[in-house]
């Protein structure tokens, strides 16, 4: 019952992470449009929506804020070096 997966071994296609990405990006942004007027209107919603993905959308992996909330609240450390 396992789906073989449609990227080759060793590309980018072939990453849970993307294809997770592409998945939440199809849910999200492309199943309300059947079609855009062009391509232009196309990329402009795409990257409006990448942008909020990024900065604004909560994400589960991060406590559920935003990256940019979370980063925020949550900064990275280093150790020291001895």
């Amino acid at each position: 019952g396992v789906t073989q997966s449609m990227g080759a071994v060793g590309t980018s296609a072939d990453n849970a992470l993307a294809e997770s990405f592409n998945a939440t990006l199809k849910r999200e942004i492309l199943q309300d449009h059947n079609s855009w007027p062009d391509e232009a209107t196309c990329r402009r919603e795409v990257f409006r929506w990448v942008t909020r993905y990024n900065t604004r959308r909560r994400h589960s992996w991060c406590r559920y804020h935003s990256p940019n909330t979370y980063e925020t609240l949550y900064p990275a450390t280093l150790p020291s070096a001895a």
